[in-house]
């Protein structure tokens, strides 16, 4: 890993979000940073603004996680700006809850476009374009293992996402490349608190032993962890970052 370059990360989801957060965070570590995004033009080139101002180059391109062509896209904009990439955070994510029994299944292709065909497609482009001392970092969720109702086509999606990453850190042998999952509590989003009333939230809060919903910032020290070298010998984990809820 040749720290006398500059580093760039990749970051899908950078507009909003814990992707938001990740922007701010690696560019304050120094990471020039690509911003991609699929809708909010106006959110994206604000998440680059404020990137550019901690001192660092950045740009942001659109694309649809779920889809090779405009991916592909991202990644060869990003590598003609910056001349490599060395970091991919995959941060783009859908939740939609209902019991599987109502479970629109519309809804559920969306959803599964990019939480499980998303991840597919980003992770395949980062194996084949990082540089050697690079890392990949995935979102999984906490819900995992809980018995949450309404939650199942979200947590399956999530399941996908831990098995991917978790083979293809394998796969990577001998490339110097890392892959992990980063499985997050509730966290004071705007997509995780999109439907819930201050009851259901006061609830969720207790839950956790530290008694407080996570906010983006207590998730990305853990992705600065991953994308830095003493966090290289990290590999194939999904680490579950959510104050100790069971």
């Amino acid at each position: 890993m040749d720290q006398s370059k500059p580093r760039i990360a990749l970051i899908t989801g950078g507009s909003r979000g814990i992707g938001r957060a990740v922007v701010d965070r690696l560019s304050r570590d120094g990471f020039s940073i690509a911003v991609v995004y699929a809708n909010n033009r106006a959110a994206a080139d604000e998440a680059v603004e404020a990137a550019a101002a901690n001192g660092v180059e950045a740009a942001a391109f659109d694309a649809d996680v779920g889809d090779e062509v405009t991916m592909a896209a991202a990644f060869d904009a990003t590598e003609e700006r910056f001349g490599g990439i060395d970091a991919v955070v995959h941060a783009a994510g859908q939740m939609s809850l209902a019991p599987l029994v109502d479970f629109d299944l519309d809804v559920l292709d969306r959803m599964f476009h990019t939480n499980l065909r998303g991840t597919f497609v980003v992770d395949q482009q980062a194996a084949r374009r990082l540089r050697p001392g690079g890392t990949i970092v995935n979102f999984s969720s906490s819900v995992l293992g809980r018995a949450l109702p309404t939650y199942t086509g979200y947590a399956a999606s999530k399941a996908a996402v831990e098995a991917m990453t978790f083979i293809l850190a394998h796969e990577l042998r001998g490339r110097d490349v890392t892959v992990n999952a980063i499985a997050p509590g509730p966290t004071a989003t705007d997509m995780f608190l999109e439907g819930k009333d201050q009851e259901l939230l006061d609830r969720l809060a207790h839950s956790v032993p530290l008694e407080r919903l996570g906010q983006p910032e207590d998730i990305v020290s853990m992705v600065a962890l991953l994308c830095r070298p003493e966090g290289h010998w990290i590999n194939g984990q999904t680490i579950r970052v959510n104050g100790g809820i069971i």
